[in-house]
């Protein structure tokens, strides 16, 4: 017999281990049935001793060591797949999965071990189970971290999303409250520097709610309109002024800036840009744009210490920073305005690109001057 046909043969054993050991994994808990925890064994096993019948060429060993597996055999990765969503769904988490596998492993072999072999294919037979096996692990972990993350990513994004009514009725409180004449100087600063921190907030839920939306691959809702570049830098700057009274912001522009964008996320990427050089530079800091006939170029430069070159793979990927902030004082933020730089950026069919040595630092954003949906 060989380790396919005792695995079928064997199906009630083996699954009363698996059940065994996977009521001792989710007690406490989860409260997975009986049949719950039978069936998903029952179905793994014999997508497993399924796999072990197929021919398979050394190429084909080999590839499935990679984790690649033909696009056609769609019935094992399912399997695996549907098993990592009822277990994510009853609680497990992902290293509970792994060790559902291991138990599944250990226990097959074991019996197998004990059963009499007539022929010297039970080492390959053991080695094709294997590879069942850790392909089945690979799946499973795959599609138990991918359904994590978006799990993760949709309620980031809920929470973005209810924010922002809160926000916006504090910023409409405090424009209100700086119009009262009957304030104090000494509250007026006070509803000054709580606008200041709104406004800082405000851009944080932005940049979150754009993340979520592009992790969780929907196109950056965008809406393009006739603008001019040189009021949505100047908006930007003094936006940014607003959060940072101290920041020394030179606007510099040249040529004809009319175009057609999306005058709100060139605002938020111009922003994000000033924002990060406030953050990580010294020193005054340059915003030019400058056009010709069919492109667009903003670039913002400061001074300060040069990003160091480990960071470049990534700097443009989210939640990571180059360097600690510079300023005192200065939040942190997420991680996220490179990246959403890079986004805006390239809803605008545009690129974005860094300079950075001991003389400053220098983003530029390219795009063109006309876009369309």
């Amino acid at each position: 017999m060989n380790l396919s046909d005792f695995i079928e043969a064997n199906l009630p054993a083996l699954i009363d281990d698996w059940t065994d050991y996977a009521r001792k994994v989710s007690v406490d808990r989860v409260d997975l049935s009986e049949p719950q925890l039978r069936n998903s064994a029952r179905g793994l096993l014999l997508r497993i001793a399924a796999d072990m019948r197929e021919s398979q060429t050394s190429a084909q060993q080999h590839a499935k060591s990679w984790g690649d597996r033909p696009a056609s055999d769609s019935g094992f990765n399912e399997a695996a797949h549907e098993h990592a969503d009822d277990r994510l769904s009853q609680g497990f988490g992902i290293n509970d999965v792994v060790a559902e596998y291991r138990a599944l492993r250990a226990s097959v072999l074991h019996r197998w071990q004990q059963a009499p072999h007539s022929d010297a294919s039970a080492f390959q037979e053991m080695i094709r189970f294997n590879e069942a096996v850790d392909q089945m692990i690979a799946e499973s972990v795959r599609q138990h971290a991918h359904r994590t993350e978006r799990i993760r990513d949709l309620f980031a994004g809920v929470l973005a999303h209810d924010l922002r009514s809160p926000l916006g009725a504090i910023l409409a409180s405090q424009e209100l409250l700086l119009r009262d004449e009957g304030l104090s100087s000494r509250s007026v600063r006070a509803v000054e520097s709580t606008q200041r921190s709104a406004m800082q907030m405000k851009r944080m839920i932005d940049d979150l709610r754009v993340f979520t939306r592009t992790r969780l691959d929907d196109a950056l809702p965008t809406s393009f309109s006739p603008q001019d570049m040189g009021h949505l830098c100047s908006e930007a700057i003094e936006e940014v002024r607003a959060s940072y009274p101290d920041a020394q912001i030179d606007l510099r522009l040249v040529g004809e800036l009319s175009g057609t964008w999306d005058g709100g996320r060139i605002g938020q990427l111009v922003v994000n840009l000033l924002t990060n050089a406030v953050r990580y530079g010294a020193g005054p800091i340059v915003v030019e744009a400058r056009a010709d006939h069919e492109q667009m170029t903003i670039v913002v430069s400061n001074e300060g210490n040069p990003i160091p070159k480990s960071a470049f793979p990534t700097l443009f990927d989210p939640l990571t920073r180059a360097t600690l902030p510079d300023r005192s004082g200065a939040a942190a933020g997420m991680g996220l305005g490179l990246y959403i730089c890079r986004s805006i950026a390239q809803a605008h069919h545009g690129t974005i690109t860094v300079q950075s040595s001991e003389r400053g630092t220098t983003f530029t954003v390219q795009i063109p001057r006309s876009v369309s949906a």
